[in-house]
Formats: structure tokens, C-alpha cells, sequence
């Protein structure tokens, strides 16, 4: 019997792409749980949103996060829903493309 042939969703591979741009910090969860280890870095080295944090659960799990201004993120929901993200709206656009920015007074 042939095995289908998961379907690959473009909009998550558009938001993968996107997401790769993206400093990314490898920590351990160590004892705490793994988005409260991610919290605890986070907050201890100072870091500035965007940015993707791997936290290595046990030595088979690595859960994906990510850090945007308005808050901690799984790393899934960012790929497919990443039009939502401001900050990486800046990154999706085509390098021919100029990016015009508006100064308001």
C-alpha cells in the first residue's frame, strides 16, 4: 500500500523562512520547566525581541519559542501565523524591494 504524502502548509514554510533570520539561543531547561526556563533567560540576559529560544527538554525533546514584543510564543504558531508578528514583518519583505518607513510627528 503507498503511503501518502504529508501536505506541507506554504504559509508555515514562508513563516520557517522568515523565522531563520531570527538570533537564536540554545539554553537548558535544567529544573524548571521548559517555558519558564526560557522566561528566566530571557529576563537575566536582557534579550531584545525577535529572537527564537531552543530549550533542550531531556536529550530527545527540544521545544522552539518565540520571543516577540508581545510576549513568548510557540515557535509553531509564529511560523504559521507570522503576518501577526510586527517585527518580522521587516524581515518577510523581497530583498529587491526598498523598505519605505514613515516618520510620524
Amino acid at each position: 500500500m503507498a503511503r501518502r504524502r504529508k501536505r506541507k502548509s506554504r504559509r508555515r514554510q514562508e513563516g520557517r523562512r522568515i523565522l531563520e533570520h531570527v538570533p537564536q539561543y540554545s539554553i537548558e531547561s535544567g529544573e524548571d520547566k521548559p517555558v519558564t526556563a526560557a522566561r528566566k533567560f530571557i529576563q537575566a540576559e536582557g534579550i531584545l525581541p525577535p529572537a527564537l529560544l531552543l530549550v533542550k527538554r531531556n536529550e530527545h525533546t527540544t521545544d522552539r519559542y518565540f520571543w516577540a514584543e508581545k510576549g513568548l510564543f510557540g515557535a509553531q504558531y509564529v511560523e504559521e501565523n507570522h503576518f501577526l508578528f510586527p517585527s518580522l514583518r521587516v524581515l518577510e519583505a523581497p530583498a529587491g524591494q526598498e523598505l519605505v518607513t514613515v516618520a510620524s510627528r
